[in-house]
């Protein structure tokens, strides 16, 4: 039976993490981010993930990210990334966050080996069976060249820490297999803003979203929607806030992302190498996709 740990559920902001010019973390333009995801009334916080940089970050600095998120979210469901391309690296990680006390782990599929699906089986088992939180999935084919089949996935979802899985393969076929053969109490999440919509009509129960750095009262809106079965209004904030959906990934996240945090002026415009700021060409775009979301 699966373990009695809350529903996940609505739009939860996959956090980016502001740097200073030095390249220094800006921990008073974190407090202010979150600060305004509160405001928006999101529904949980996801610090350390990919869109924060988090290979990039210090153990330190990872702490601190997670302490001030504890500390400024009082209440939300904190979800914290720690997931590498080896066990015992995942587990260092979880390691190194003890004491800072966030609700779950995002575990990503292991990155560049290319696992089997056995071996991602046996992967996501032994950081289930080690951890002291619960495990969510994460599936990203995109960036980590290996998928978690639907099988897979539906095998891992009997484990009682595992609670979830985030899901950003792209592969609906794929996710509507997981959302329909799960297990009791077991939640799936869209890691696509694209495909907040499509998958929550279909079951998902919400979304991991990067747009919600920017525009987070609006993810709310859209996925509060979904959650009342209000699909006219679900469809209207959809093809609001596609273009920024789709403009946020036209180089990697969270370049484009960062732009437009710089352009509100919630962060400045610096990512850690090997990640550079956004082209001249998608500073225009960003500054029009901003623009017309609040015309």
């Amino acid at each position: 039976m699966k373990a009695p740990y809350p529903l996940l559920s609505g739009c939860g902001t996959a956090l980016l993490t502001p740097f200073k010019k030095d390249g220094s973390v800006d921990y008073d333009a974190y407090i202010q981010c979150v600060e305004r995801q509160v405001a928006a009334g999101i529904d949980f916080l996801v610090p350390l993930g990919t869109t924060g940089e988090t290979p990039c970050l210090s153990v330190e600095e990872r702490r601190e990210i997670l302490r001030l998120t504890r500390e400024h979210a009082p209440g939300l469901p904190i979800i914290a990334g720690v997931g590498t391309n080896s066990l015992t690296g995942t587990l260092e990680n979880i390691k190194s966050l003890e004491g800072v006390d966030p609700d779950a782990y995002l575990v990503v599929v292991p990155y560049y080996n290319k696992p089997t699906q056995e071996g991602l089986y046996q992967y996501f088992t032994a950081v289930a069976n080690a951890a002291n939180k619960p495990i969510i999935l994460y599936n990203v084919p995109g960036r980590t060249g290996a998928n978690l089949a639907a099988e897979t996935t539906l095998r891992l979802a009997s484990h009682p820490h595992i609670i979830a899985v985030k899901e950003a393969s792209g592969n609906y076929a794929q996710i509507s297999t997981v959302i329909r053969n799960r297990p009791a109490g077991f939640t799936v999440l869209s890691g696509n803003d694209d495909e907040t919509l499509s998958l929550m009509a279909t079951g998902a129960e919400g979304v991991i979203s990067v747009a919600s750095n920017i525009a987070p009262s609006e993810m709310v809106a859209l996925t509060h929607a979904l959650m009342k079965d209000d699909m006219a209004t679900a469809r209207e904030f959809h093809y609001r806030l596609m273009p920024l959906f789709k403009h946020c990934f036209v180089e990697s996240n969270p370049i484009p992302a960062k732009a437009a945090m710089a352009q509100l002026g919630l962060m400045e415009n610096v990512l850690r190498l090997p990640l550079v700021p956004a082209t001249e060409k998608t500073e225009t775009l960003m500054k029009e996709t901003l623009t017309a979301l609040w015309k």
